[in-house]
């Protein structure tokens, strides 16, 4: 009869490890889904970009499963306007709003030169994926390009820039040409300015 008691009372041992094992689940398990919670999916992009940017959107959802296939889920996207002219020296302003889920919305601005074989002008829409940052004021700083990464589809291209971790994924509409053959940066900013340096 104490063999049988033995058995089906848990031991000191059995209780404790229990409890343990619960303590790691229920501080793990929000911990990992808040991490999850902070990013965008694909289809949120997606649909954040055919809004934005309307029927001229055709190539999007192939360029955003470029962006994540290389770089994952981003935890803010940028959505605006820019301007650009060039003529082997060029300029480009831009202004819009950035949208983060852990820190609501934000209105950025940037500014940037350019040097290549890029001649004209364009104002465009343009929708910036960005990862891994840590804050809001880590976007306010200077992004540099990230050689060969080009991508065009359909009318729609991204290239890529970074700053430390930070990385920015511009995604613009009818850039054709002008795409991949300048080199320069972009420097993001609270507030307006015509200083691109």
């Amino acid at each position: 009869m104490d063999l049988t008691m033995r058995i089906h009372t848990p031991s000191a041992l059995a209780r404790f490890a229990a409890t343990v094992f619960a303590v790691i689940a229920v501080f793990a398990g929000p911990a990992s889904a808040q991490q999850g919670a902070n990013q965008y999916s694909a289809q949120e992009i997606v649909d954040a970009g055919h809004g934005f940017f309307g029927s001229t959107s055709g190539g999007l959802a192939k360029v955003v499963e470029k962006a994540f296939s290389q770089y994952g889920l981003p935890n803010g996207y940028i959505l605006g306007q820019e301007g650009s002219g060039a003529f082997i020296a060029g300029l480009t302003y831009g202004e819009g709003e950035l949208y983060t889920k852990n820190a609501g919305q934000h209105p950025v601005f940037w500014q940037g030169p350019s040097l290549g074989i890029d001649y004209g002008g364009q104002g465009t829409r343009a929708m910036m994926l960005v990862y891994d940052l840590p804050s809001v004021n880590s976007l306010y700083a200077r992004f540099g390009g990230v050689s060969g990464s080009a991508f065009v589809v359909a009318g729609v291209g991204m290239t890529v820039l970074r700053n430390n971790n930070v990385i920015l994924v511009p995604i613009r509409t009818g850039l054709g040409a002008r795409l991949g053959i300048n080199v320069g940066y972009l420097k993001l900013t609270q507030s307006p300015t015509w200083n691109p340096f």
